[in-house]
């Protein structure tokens, strides 16, 4: 997939939890930097991280990455504006990106593993979407087609791209992807995540 470009959303404010949760260790590492390190082992290029709260302090951290970063000046108003943002600046990057994967940073279990099938499935269903599939939802890591760029470029406040998925069900085939629904939001979260890896 190296028409693939990669879009880790990472602008949060970490309200709930009370420090930012994109420097959080996490193996040894912090979980922007795991989340990072996998889709660069996924071998797809360019990786274009979206900041927003706490950027400067951020990007310090990803000085030694083989990633771009670009910062979200609305933030604040949701995550459609990162998704707009860090699609724009792929764009620029690499106008003929035929694929867009939308990475969180708060999602511990992706594995490079997972980033590879689905970008097989995409190729083999020859559908515009593949999204992962946990609980009883679907949502990210998502991979979009550029024939739906528009949609995403479109999206603000605090529309995510769940809803393309949902307005467009006949294009999404999905993987199976239980952990994520472990996400992190509050220090609760953290450490219940934290004891299961003891």
């Amino acid at each position: 997939m190296e028409t693939t470009g990669i879009i880790i959303l990472a602008a949060g404010a970490s309200k709930r939890l009370g420090t930012p949760k994109q420097q959080l260790p996490f193996q040894n590492k912090s979980l922007l930097q795991n989340v990072v390190h996998t889709a660069a082992q996924a071998g797809t290029m360019p990786i274009v991280v979206v900041l927003g709260a706490f950027a400067t302090q951020i990007k310090q951290e990803l000085i030694a990455e083989k990633v771009y970063t670009v910062v979200n000046p609305h933030w604040p108003t949701g995550m459609g504006g990162s998704i707009q943002t860090g699609l724009q600046h792929l764009l620029q990057l690499s106008p003929q990106v035929q694929n867009a994967l939308l990475l969180l940073c708060d999602q511990p279990f992706i594995t490079t593993p997972l980033l590879k099938e689905m970008y097989a499935l995409k190729a083999s269903s020859r559908k515009a979407i593949v999204a992962c599939a946990y609980g009883d939802t679907i949502g990210t890591p998502a991979l979009f087609d550029k024939a739906l760029f528009p949609r995403l470029l479109a999206l603000n406040g605090q529309e995510g791209a769940k809803k393309i998925l949902q307005q467009h069900p006949e294009q999404v085939a999905t993987v199976s992807f239980p952990q994520g629904a472990i996400d992190i939001d509050t220090n609760g979260d953290y450490e219940q995540f934290c004891l299961a890896q003891d």
